[in-house]
C-alpha cells in the first residue's frame, strides 16, 4: 500500500483486488467483442450455406434445362480469404457454354474497390475496411441464335471498420436477358414472371429494379446501346429501410426467389425456341451481339471490376464470356430485317 500527500492517507490501490478498473473495462469490452464475433460468424455461415443451396439447385436446373450436357467443377482459394466452387457446361446439348459460380470472400477491401462499391465505411482509407461478401452468379449462352443469353445473380455484402465492428450491410443481384432474334413473346414472357415475383415481396419492387435494370445494361461507349431487353436489377438493398420496411428475413427470401425464378422467366423461352430452324446469318448476328455482350462485361460490369480487383480467380470471374463472338467494323443492316427488328427491340419499354 502506498501513502499519498492528503495527511498520510492511502491510496486505494485496486491491484490487490486481482483487477483494476482499466482492466474490468478491457475484460468487459472483450466479452463484447466475442459475442459481437460470435453473431458475425453465425451471420456468414448462415448466408453462405443459403448460396451453396441455391448454387446446387441451379446447376440441377441447367443441367436437365440442357438436356445431355454435364457440369465441371473447380474449387479455388482466394490468397487474401476465402474462395469459392466454379462449374462450368461447355459444349453442351442446348446451351454451347454455361457457368455457374459460388463465392464467400473476405478481408481488406483495398480502396479503390471501396471507392467503387460504396457503402458505409468503404473508402474510408487504405487498409481499414474490412469486407464479407457471397452470392451465387451465373451466364448461360445457348447454342441456338433463336434462344436468348440469360445472366443471373444474388449477392450479400458486409462492411466492417478494422477493430470488426459493422458499419453496413446490404443485398444486391437481378437477371436479364439478352436475344439475338426479335421474337416479342420472349421479354414479356421474361418480365411477367419477374413482375409476379417481385409483388410477392414489394409492389415497388419491379417497377423500380427494371428501371435500374435498363439504366444500368448499357454500353454507353456504343451511343447508349442497350445490351438486352432488361430484366431487374438491385443493389445496397437493406435490412430495414424505411423506404421498403423489410427485414433481414423479408430480404433473404426476396433474393432466394430471384435466384429461383427462372424457371418462370426463362424455361418456357428455351422450350419453345431450342428446336427453331436458322441458318448462318442468324449465327453471324449472335456472335456479333455476343461480341457487344463481352464489352460490356470487361468495360462497365460491377461484378467483373470487383471480383479482379479483390484478386478473385480470374478464370471463375471471366466465366460469364462467350465461348465465340465476333466484331464487324461498323456493320449496318437493312430496315425491317430481322437485325434491325432486334436492335429496334432492345429499347427499354414496358413488357408486361
Amino acid at each position: 500500500m502506498d501513502t499519498g500527500a492528503r495527511g498520510g492517507m492511502p491510496v486505494n490501490d485496486m491491484s490487490g483486488n486481482g483487477m483494476s478498473m482499466n482492466g474490468e473495462l478491457t475484460a468487459a469490452n472483450e466479452h463484447r467483442a466475442e459475442h459481437r464475433d460470435d453473431r458475425r460468424d453465425a451471420r456468414h455461415a448462415a448466408i453462405a450455406t443459403r448460396m451453396e443451396t441455391l448454387h446446387d439447385e441451379l446447376t440441377a436446373f441447367f443441367t436437365r434445362l440442357d438436356g445431355g450436357g454435364t457440369f465441371c467443377e473447380d474449387r479455388w482459394e482466394r490468397p487474401g480469404g476465402g474462395g469459392g466452387v466454379a462449374r462450368v457446361l461447355s459444349d453442351g446439348t442446348t446451351f454451347e457454354k454455361a457457368g455457374i459460380n459460388r463465392s464467400v470472400v473476405m478481408g481488406v477491401l483495398p480502396e479503390a474497390a471501396a471507392q467503387r462499391l460504396g457503402g458505409v465505411g468503404a473508402g474510408s482509407g487504405a487498409g481499414t475496411t474490412q469486407f464479407f461478401a457471397t452470392g451465387v452468379s451465373l451466364v448461360v449462352h445457348p447454342r441456338s441464335p433463336m434462344v436468348p443469353t440469360v445472366h443471373l445473380n444474388v449477392r450479400y455484402f458486409e462492411l466492417s471498420d478494422k477493430q470488426g465492428a459493422l458499419t453496413d450491410r446490404w443485398y444486391g443481384g437481378g437477371t436479364d436477358l439478352t436475344p439475338f432474334y426479335p421474337h416479342e413473346d420472349d421479354p414479356r414472357t421474361f418480365h411477367r414472371a419477374l413482375a409476379h415475383m417481385c409483388r410477392r415481396h414489394h409492389p415497388d419492387f419491379y417497377p423500380e429494379y427494371t428501371r435500374w435494370c435498363d439504366r444500368y445494361f448499357v454500353n454507353t461507349h456504343r451511343g447508349n446501346e442497350p445490351r438486352g431487353v432488361g430484366g431487374i436489377f438491385f443493389d445496397h438493398l437493406r435490412p430495414d429501410d424505411p423506404r421498403h420496411g423489410l427485414g433481414d428475413a423479408d430480404l433473404q427470401a426476396f433474393i432466394t426467389d430471384v435466384a429461383r425464378v427462372l424457371t418462370a422467366a426463362y424455361e418456357p423461352i428455351v422450350e419453345r425456341r431450342r428446336n427453331a430452324p436458322y441458318g448462318e446469318a442468324e449465327r453471324t448476328f449472335q456472335l456479333v451481339r455476343r461480341g457487344r455482350y463481352v464489352e460490356f462485361n470487361l468495360v462497365h460490369d460491377r461484378g467483373t471490376t470487383f471480383g479482379l480487383q479483390t484478386d478473385a480467380r480470374v478464370e471463375s470471374v471471366l466465366m460469364s464470356l462467350p465461348p465465340l463472338a465476333a466484331w464487324q467494323y461498323a456493320p449496318q443492316y437493312q430496315p425491317d430485317s430481322f437485325e434491325a427488328r432486334l436492335i429496334a427491340m432492345l429499347a427499354p419499354r414496358d413488357w408486361l
